[in-house]
């Protein structure tokens, strides 16, 4: 519009170029939302005094250790806080707030982040050559039965997992779903399973969930997933007495500081490739954990295995959990399931298979109950980190079980890291050992993880193991069941 028109249209150019400068400044002067600058060292929690009255939005990341809302930063109503390494730029005022685009590295890409939710989405997967061909082509069990052992020597997409998270209507109320493809599964109905959760924080003591997660029965199912030194398989020792994923309700929180706890009542061991007609009516499978902090309140990203974020300041953990279960043949996943857990002997048979303990003899119904304690030290790029297990299987019902004899195995694994080179090069050994009713097996490994842009978003890991005579295989695991002798892979992971 020319402001400058002519005596009528003067005075309404005039009012109305008023209007318009009164609407830019406003533009301009919300455009300009306060900035606050709040970082923290791994360990320590630091807050920033601010008015966030009308909101706070992450910027930038800057800090070595990536920043999740909730988790490492977070707000109230007076400043901001960060914690264990988060560091970053924060907006004040909701205006200025970005709809879609940012993106933080190994926690995904933010593609919306409105007043009413948030929406994440990641992406991880991985490449993986696998060699198995120095393993014996077969095995004697504890029954004197010799059984094969398919050997592989493949290349395999091995799984692709998107998530989409974030929250909904509230920042307390939050969302977790995914996607995920076994690979290695592929034609086989247990290929792509879909899932997730949705969890309420009450305060920094209570948060309620419900939906498919991991039983907190073994360190491994915390969460922690893909930050293992080996990328995407357990030990055999924690594979073979650990509890799955299954659905169920759960709570969670800080009983004080540096003391948390987890709790989850759920369907059974592990539901995944298992229907609901299957599942018996009991809804009696619980598992408990309490993890001590005790000197920096953290454990690495995510409680991850390994320093790779070189801590500074010794972190240690103490850890102890219990799973109890009563385990029916028809709620058991096939062996070739996602993430199959059954109860198995040491040497490798599945209780509830006919005629395993003798002719005749069918296990239909088990108590199954497992305790476990780990501990751990990170320091300067090293990590020394220890677990236990005690697993009891008893209440045997079934044709012809009177009389067998209750199980009781256990076992431990070890593992040892260091960073070689600061946030580029890890190598690693580890190693685990059941202490098993029907044999002893047990497994070695050395292995190093490369980090070519000194993050953890490209790994590539590579890793020999030896396996003496493993109870615990599957299609997506490195080892198959009876597995003795050399194995040999090598893995390209992609964590958005």
């Amino acid at each position: 519009m020319n402001c400058s028109s002519g005596a009528v249209a003067a005075v309404v150019a005039a009012l109305t170029c008023s209007v318009m400068a009164s609407d830019l400044q406003a533009q301009d002067t919300s455009a300009v939302a306060p900035a606050v600058v709040c970082s923290s060292k791994v360990g320590e929690r630091q807050t920033c005094a601010a008015d966030t009255q009308t909101g706070v939005t992450l910027l930038r990341s800057t800090g070595a250790v990536p920043c999740a809302l909730g988790t490492t930063w977070g707000y109230d109503e007076q400043s901001i806080w960060v914690s264990d390494g988060c560091s970053g730029e924060f907006s004040l005022g909701l205006k200025k707030k970005k709809t879609w685009g940012t993106y933080t590295p190994t926690l995904g890409f933010k593609v919306a982040n409105t007043d009413h939710g948030t929406l994440s989405i990641k992406l991880i997967t991985y490449l993986r050559y696998l060699n198995e061909l120095g393993l014996d082509p077969s095995f004697v069990d504890a029954f004197g039965i010799t059984q094969p052992v398919d050997r592989r020597q493949d290349i395999q997409l091995q799984k692709l997992l998107i998530q989409f998270l974030g929250w909904a209507l509230s920042p307390k109320f939050n969302y977790f779903l995914w996607v995920w493809s076994a690979n290695t599964n592929m034609g086989l109905g247990a290929q792509v399973v879909l899932g997730g959760n949705l969890q309420y924080t009450i305060d920094r003591h209570l948060t309620v969930g419900g939906g498919i997660r991991g039983l907190p029965g073994v360190r491994s199912t915390e969460g922690n997933w893909p930050n293992w030194l080996g990328v995407d398989n357990r030990l055999i020792a924690d594979e073979f007495f650990r509890p799955s994923y299954t659905t169920g309700v759960w709570i969670l929180g800080n009983i004080v500081d540096r003391l948390s706890y987890t709790a989850m009542l759920g369907n059974n061991l592990s539901q995944l490739g298992v229907d609901a007609g299957q599942l018996d009516i009991g809804l009696n499978t619980v598992s408990v954990a309490v993890t001590w902090l005790p000197t920096t309140g953290e454990f690495g990203f995510m409680g991850q295995f390994g320093d790779f974020d070189y801590h500074k300041k010794a972190a240690t953990r103490l850890a102890g959990r219990f799973t109890t279960s009563k385990e029916n043949y028809q709620s058991q996943p096939d062996n070739d399931n996602f993430e199959n857990v059954q109860i198995r002997l040491s040497n490798g048979g599945i209780i509830f298979a006919p005629n395993l303990f003798g002719p005749g003899i069918r296990v239909q119904d088990a108590l199954y109950q497992m305790a476990d304690v780990d501990m751990g030290v990170e320091y300067h790029g090293f990590s020394l980190e220890g677990e236990y297990y005690w697993r009891w299987v008893s209440q045997f019902t079934g044709p012809n079980t009177a009389g067998l004899p209750n199980l009781f195995d256990h076992g431990f694994q070890l593992q040892a890291s260091a960073m070689a080179i600061p946030r580029t090069l890890q190598i690693y050994v580890s190693g685990s050992k059941i202490f098993g009713e029907y044999g002893n097996p047990s497994d070695f490994r050395i292995g190093a993880n490369w980090y070519p842009f000194k993050n953890q978003v490209l790994r590539w890991n590579a890793e020999f193991l030896h396996l003496n005579r493993s109870p615990v295989g599957g299609l997506s695991l490195p080892y198959p069941v009876g597995g003795n002798g050399p194995v040999f892979y090598t893995s390209l992971l992609l964590n958005l």
